[in-house]
């Protein structure tokens, strides 16, 4: 005969004008009990890894053109991402830095797409609030033609609908003008020029 324990459960009603606490006793078969506990513990365990567990991606960047890099992603729960890498071959100054919406690369850099822009919106700065979620603004080249850069952004998550897992990042020939400058490009490309450089983001 199976163990049973005594589950008290307290429902509250208002009665005769007086509030009143009514428990009722039910017996609860031991191996039941264990089984709701352990699937409650694997619910957690589940909530707990999406919310808090850390996500990292790394895209590998080529081109024909000598321009090389390792870009890497990282997404701690439903925070924002941070993107650290390092770029070389480069003229100095400012580049273009963007997600593209795809990850095709076989035709180069041309077969990425657009800018990713789930929301439909205008390109921009990384601080605008209307700007594609791919624009990640400039990477600033040093005289060596190298360069190391940080950047967090809470539009590029790492997990959910919107993941940018499997797209393309890319690097520009020139500066983007963040969608000020006027240009009949600016509003969609930032008029940032060539895509020098590529490389899909991959866990």
């Amino acid at each position: 005969m199976p163990t049973c324990f005594t589950v008290v459960p307290f429902l509250f009603h208002h009665h005769d004008n007086q509030d009143t606490v009514c428990a009722h006793v039910m017996h609860v078969d031991s191996n039941e009990l264990v089984h709701v506990l352990s699937v409650l513990s694997e619910i957690a365990a589940l909530l707990f890894r999406s919310h808090c567990a850390m996500v990292k991606a790394v895209a590998v960047l080529g081109s024909s053109e000598g321009v090389t890099g390792t870009v890497y992603f990282s997404q701690e729960g439903n925070g924002p991402t941070t993107v650290t890498g390092t770029l070389s071959g480069l003229k100095p100054g400012h580049h273009g830095f963007h997600v593209h919406a795809l990850g095709d690369t076989t035709n180069g850099c041309l077969s990425t797409g657009p800018h990713f822009n789930p929301n439909n919106k205008e390109h921009g700065a990384p601080e605008d609030e209307n700007r594609h979620a791919g624009d990640l603004g400039n990477v600033n080249v040093g005289d060596d033609g190298t360069a190391s850069f940080s950047i967090t952004d809470s539009q590029i998550p790492l997990t959910g609908p919107n993941s940018i897992i499997g797209r393309a990042v890319v690097v520009h020939a020139d500066p983007d003008d963040l969608g000020k400058g006027g240009h009949e490009l600016s509003k969609s490309t930032g008029n940032a020029g060539g895509r020098v450089a590529c490389g899909k983001q991959r866990l």
